[in-house]
C-alpha cells in the first residue's frame, strides 16, 4: 500500500505465539529485520490518530494529527519540529511539538499541548522505553522481530514485551502487514508495529490493577498517513483556546463549590467548578471527587456518571457525553477533571452531575450507588469581546520571528512579510496611526529582540505587537489605509 512496506505477509511466514494464561512464553517471529520508534520519520510526514489515555479524561477518545514541519534547534540539540493539532470532543488545541530524534518523545510543547504531549509519550511512542534508533545499542537500540524479548515493562510486575506474532490488521489508514508486540498481565496487551513505519498503527494496552477489571491504559488507531506534505495542513485551523481568549473568556479564577451526598444518599459527591460566573461560550472547569459516603477520605472507583444542564424538573437538556460521543463517562479511580461549554442563556443555569451506579467499564453498572447533585450557576450576562476587536496572529509567524532575530531573515524581508499580512487583513492589530519615516533601517535593536523574546514565549502578543505599531508609527512600515 505504501512504498516502503516491502515485506509481505507471504514472506513472513505466519508463524503465531499463543499466549499462555498468566505464563509468559517465549517471543520472536520468524522474519528478519528490526523496528524502532522514529523509524523513517522524515520531514513532510503526516500522521493522524485517534487516541485515549487513561490519564488524560480517563481515556476518553481524542483525534491527535501531527506533521513534521522539518528540524528545530534546541541549544546544541537537533530536534523534530512537530506541529499539531488535537481535536477533543468540541475542543480544537493547536500547537508544537519539540521532539528528539533518537527517540521521538516530546522535548518541548506549546503549554496548551502539555497534557496531550504526555499522552502521546505514554501511547503512541510508549515503545521507545524498548525501541529507539540508538544504533549499537544493545538495550535500547533498534529490536529484532526474531528477538525473545525486547525487555521487561516493570508497570505489570516484570512481564516480558515480545514480538508474539504476525497479523494482518485493517485500521481507517488501511491494511498493514504487522508485527504485534506485547505481553499478558490478565489482559491480552498488544502494539501492531510495521517494518520501517515510525509509529504503531495500533494499540491496546490495560493498567495494572490488584482486583477487578482492569481499565484501558491507552488505545489508538491510524485514521491517515501521508508523505511529502509541504505545507501546513493546519493553516486554516482556529484554536479554540484562542477562540475564548478572543472572546474574553476569564483565564484565571478562583473555584467554588461544596461536598454533598446525591440524592439517594449513597455517595458523596466533592465538587469544584470555576469560574464562579462563567461567559456563554466559555468554559467551565470542574473538579470532581466522588467519595464513600461512611469514609469521606475514601475514593469510590469504577463510577459510570454524565454531566448534564437540566431544567427546573430535572429532565436533562444537555449531556456532556453525548456531546463528546458517548453513551456515558467513565473514571477508574474516583477523581474527574472536565470542561464543559457554556451554551445557557444569562441567568441561572442548573447543572447536575449524574452516577449512573459503579462497576467495570465493559459491563452495565450496578445501580445501587446512582444518584446525581444539582449546582446552580448564575451564567454572566457580561458582553463578550468581539473576536474582529482581538489579536490575531497565526502561529507561524513566531518562526519567521525567531529567524528574524537570528539573523536568518533579513529585516526588509520580515517587514515586507508583516505588511502583506495585516493589508490582506490576515493579521489584525489596533488601529495605528501611519508615521513617515526612512526605511527598515532604522528598526531599533529592541524591536528584534522583542521578537526573539515573543517567539520563545517569554513576551506577550500584545508587547510584540507594539513593536510593529512603533515600526507603523515611525514610517518605518507602510500599510494599505
Amino acid at each position: 500500500m505504501l512504498s516502503f512496506f516491502a515485506v509481505l505477509l507471504s514472506g513472513f511466514g505466519f508463524i503465531h505465539v499463543a499466549y499462555a494464561q498468566g505464563v509468559d512464553t517465549s517471543g520472536g517471529v520468524d522474519v528478519d529485520g528490526s523496528w524502532y520508534v522514529g523509524e523513517g520519520l522524515k520531514k513532510g510526514d503526516y500522521f493522524s490518530f485517534r487516541l485515549c489515555e487513561l490519564d488524560l479524561n480517563d481515556c476518553a477518545r481524542f483525534v491527535m494529527e501531527i506533521w513534521v514541519r522539518g528540524d528545530v534547534t534546541k541549544g546544541s540539540e537537533t530536534l523534530w519540529d512537530f506541529e499539531t493539532v488535537v481535536r477533543d470532543g468540541s475542543k480544537i488545541v493547536k500547537g508544537e511539538m519539540q521532539i528528539g530524534k533518537i527517540a521521538p518523545e516530546p522535548v518541548g510543547a506549546s503549554e496548551n499541548l502539555f497534557y496531550y504531549s504526555r499522552a502521546y509519550r505514554s501511547s503512541i511512542v510508549w515503545l521507545s522505553a524498548f525501541a529507539t534508533g540508538s544504533e549499537g545499542d544493545r538495550i535500547h537500540g533498534p529490536q529484532e522481530f526474531r528477538a525473545v524479548a525486547w525487555g521487561k515493562v516493570g508497570a505489570i510486575g516484570g512481564a516480558q514485551l515480545t514480538p508474539r506474532y504476525l497479523d494482518t490488521v485493517d485500521v481507517p489508514a488501511g491494511s498493514f502487514d504487522a508485527v504485534v508486540v506485547g505481553w499478558y498481565s490478565g489482559q491480552k496487551n498488544e502494539i501492531w508495529i510495521v517494518d520501517e513505519f515510525p509509529f504503531p498503527v495500533k494499540a491496546k494496552v490495560y493498567a495494572w490493577v490488584t482486583t477487578g477489571i482492569p481499565p484501558v491504559q491507552y488505545e489508538f488507531e491510524l485514521l491517515s498517513y501521508k508523505e511529502n506534505v509541504l505545507t501546513s495542513p493546519f493553516s486554516d485551523i482556529v484554536s479554540t483556546v484562542e477562540e475564548s481568549k478572543q472572546l474574553g473568556c476569564t483565564q484565571f479564577y478562583d473555584f467554588t463549590g461544596k461536598h454533598v451526598g446525591t440524592n439517594t444518599n449513597t455517595m458523596i459527591i466533592e465538587y469544584n467548578y470555576g469560574p464562579k460566573n462563567p461567559k456563554i461560550g466559555c468554559d467551565i472547569e470542574w473538579k470532581i471527587n466522588f467519595k464513600n459516603k461512611y469514609h469521606e477520605e475514601q475514593f469510590v472507583d469504577q463510577v459510570h456518571y454524565d454531566i448534564w444542564v437540566v431544567d427546573d424538573k430535572n429532565t436533562k437538556l444537555r449531556s456532556l457525553a453525548e456531546e463528546s460521543g458517548r453513551v456515558e463517562l467513565y473514571n477508574g479511580f474516583g477523581q474527574v477533571h472536565k470542561f464543559i461549554t457554556v451554551k445557557e442563556s444569562p441567568g441561572i443555569a442548573k447543572y447536575a452531575i449524574i452516577v449512573y451506579g459503579v462497576g467495570p467499564q465493559t459491563i452495565v453498572p450496578d445501580p445501587e450507588l446512582a444518584g446525581f447533585v444539582t449546582i446552580d450557576i448564575e451564567i454572566s450576562s457580561e458582553i463578550l469581546q468581539k473576536p474582529e476587536d482581538s489579536l490575531n496572529i497565526p502561529d507561524w509567524i513566531k518562526n519567521n520571528a525567531k529567524w528574524w532575530s537570528e539573523g536568518l531573515i533579513g529585516d526588509s524581508d520580515f517587514i515586507s512579510g508583516l505588511q502583506f499580512l495585516i493589508n490582506q487583513d490576515i493579521m489584525k492589530i489596533p488601529s495605528t496611526s501611519q508615521g513617515t519615516g526612512s526605511g527598515t533601517d532604522d528598526i531599533p535593536g529592541w524591536i528584534k529582540n522583542n521578537a526573539g523574546w515573543w517567539a520563545d514565549g517569554l513576551i506577550s502578543d500584545k508587547d510584540f505587537v507594539s513593536g510593529i505599531q512603533f515600526l507603523i508609527e515611525n514610517g518605518i512600515m507602510k500599510i494599505a489605509n
